[in-house]
């Protein structure tokens, strides 16, 4: 089994910098990545779409094929369509590729895989046709798909740039359903001094904004009540918007409140993780560099908390000039003059986060849903279950699994841990601290038997 100094996992803005940065300083580089090309999901497929469709997708998407570009130089080894399931002591890292099993060594780890769309449980949301906007934004980046007569249901700037991409595509949605509200923004006024340090962020989202009034896309801000409707597909949303129900009908529900970090891979490390409540979500416990508690192990990107694709560049290269410093391949005081128009740089892109946090909070209702509303799909496990469990004396997500097996499907709680947490901790009158999230093991990713048969023979000593 190879051994190299750095194995990054995840080609997404913070692994591609990383990746170039840590190769520039003469540090052996393999980088894995789920994906058949680089870009991760903000980036997604930019080498080949950005070609044909930049005119929609726009340059802040374009912009990421100066990244993949770093991918090219020869230490750095981009094994793609790997899927890693496992990281062991050592470190020794266990993937697949095209249907066999593989590991690979390594001195120092970067864990930058991103992050996951915020569930949303809504009545109706596991109807056919209802899929997260940034499922919906993966379709036009990597097939030129656009879906017709769609509605965006949540809040955040994703939804705006989305719609706006619709709108540039010749086929805008139906209609924007908003959950934030007119007191959200003027609590968030009280981070005005970092969203006009943001200014540029500000700027953009006007424009999209006066891309989707130009298109007449109907916009309801604070809507409530949120419901899918439709037998065997979703065919209409229904809502309340200053006290008066109504209903629109469409083909398509395009479902988003914001993003999370994907905490999968840290956790079956056992990093530190803590509740944010700014971003309302457990992020890893690391320092200004990105290392975390467990020593070899860093955390660049959304992964670490959310920034979005400029702050994340920047941090993964932040967490090369460390480690490289601990490789014995910088002074501390090159590493320091390195990093400090990086510090400036990443503070500036953080700055506006505050504000935006504030003025697009996650959907209370789906937060809390209904109890007849499915939180677990893999295991068909309802807000109402979760509830149930905490009054037999439930009082974590682990425990969960035992009472109901919520989080033991295929997506080994992805997708509905946070739901589970904020039902627990609001039934047991805890906080998401208190509560915890699951435990996480190996395999990260469904694996089979075969892909197992198939792994090559390695020697174990190799990686010590």
């Amino acid at each position: 089994m190879s051994k190299r100094d750095l194995v990054v996992i995840g080609a997404g803005p913070a692994g591609m910098a990383a990746a170039a940065k840590a190769a520039g300083l003469g540090l052996s580089v393999t980088i894995l990545d789920e994906q058949p090309r680089p870009g991760g999901q903000i980036y997604r497929d930019v080498d080949r779409a950005a070609r044909v469709r930049g005119d929609i997708l726009g340059k802040d998407y374009s912009y990421g094929a100066s990244l993949t570009a770093g991918l090219r130089h020869t230490a750095i080894d981009h094994i793609s369509g790997a899927i890693v399931w496992a990281i062991e002591d050592g470190f020794r890292i266990s993937y697949t590729k095209n249907g066999r099993g593989a590991q690979i060594g390594a001195v120092r780890v970067l864990l930058a895989t991103g992050a996951l769309e915020r569930p949303m449980p809504l009545p109706g949301w596991t109807l056919p046709g209802v899929m997260t906007a940034g499922a919906g934004q993966i379709l036009l980046k990597q097939s030129g798909m656009v879906a017709r007569d769609a509605v965006l249901v949540g809040s955040g700037p994703l939804l705006y740039l989305i719609a706006a991409q619709m709108v540039r595509a010749g086929t805008p949605p139906v209609a924007m359903l908003e959950t934030q509200t007119q007191a959200d923004l003027i609590r968030a006024m009280r981070h005005l001094g970092g969203a006009l340090r943001g200014w540029r962020y500000l700027l953009k989202g006007a424009g999209l904004l006066t891309e989707i009034i130009r298109a007449r896309v109907p916009r309801y801000t604070g809507a409530t009540g949120i419901t899918v409707e439709g037998e065997d597909r979703a065919q209409a949303v229904t809502f309340t918007k200053g006290g008066r129900k109504q209903r629109i009908p469409c083909e398509t529900v395009f479902l988003h409140h914001g993003v999370v970090p994907n905490t999968q891979a840290a956790r079956s490390l056992g990093v530190t993780h803590g509740w944010d409540e700014e971003q309302s979500c457990f992020v890893p416990t690391v320092d200004d560099w990105g290392q975390c508690d467990i020593p070899g192990i860093f955390i660049a990107g959304d992964g670490a908390g959310i920034g979005g694709a400029q702050a994340a560049e920047l941090a993964g290269r932040l967490a090369v000039l460390k480690l490289a410093e601990e490789l014995g391949r910088l002074s501390a005081t090159d590493r320091d003059r390195q990093a400090l128009p990086l510090r400036a740089a990443l503070n500036h892109e953080l700055a506006v986060r505050p504000f935006l946090d504030a003025a697009y909070p996650p959907f209370a209702e789906a937060s809390s849903p209904a109890d007849s509303t499915v939180v677990c799909r893999c295991e068909e496990v309802t807000a109402g279950d979760i509830r149930g469990y905490a009054k037999l004396g439930c009082l974590g997500p682990n425990q969960a699994k035992a009472f109901g097996r919520a989080g033991m499907g295929p997506c080994q709680g992805r997708y509905c841990g946070l739901s589970v947490t904020s039902l627990l901790a609001e039934a047991n009158g805890q906080t998401p601290d208190e509560t915890g999230y699951y435990r996480i093991r190996p395999p990260l990713k469904p694996v089979t038997l075969g892909e197992l048969a198939a792994m090559e023979q390695v020697d174990l000593n190799a990686a010590e």
